[in-house]
């Protein structure tokens, strides 16, 4: 993201695309203390893994009980790593989207 400095020398039109693009990412971003607090309530069925959008992860842990907990307890130290990824992935794409490139 641009700094305040280098938005003000943006013709306005750029800086309102530059806005809504923001905006947008800001609204589908997800949030690591609500993957790890899904992981501590629904760890065994998936529901943080659901959250973060791996489906199929999903499905699997659902039906083999988070691989009879194991991979439970793997994923504490993984969740954040995957919601960055998560969320890097989902921001690219819209500023892609907007015609935006970044660095």
């Amino acid at each position: 993201m641009e700094s305040p400095q280098e938005q003000a020398t943006l013709p306005e039109w750029e800086r309102l695309r530059l806005l809504r693009a923001e905006s947008e990412f800001e609204s589908i971003k997800k949030n690591p203390k609500i993957a790890y607090a899904l992981w501590c309530i629904t760890g065994i069925f998936g529901g943080h893994r659901f959250y973060l959008g791996d489906t199929a992860r999903s499905i699997v842990m659902l039906f083999t009980l988070g691989g009879l907990g194991l991979w439970t307890l793997f994923d504490v130290f993984f969740i954040a790593r995957r919601v960055r990824t998560v969320n890097h992935t989902r921001r690219t794409a819209v500023m892609a989207r907007y015609g935006i490139h970044e660095a």
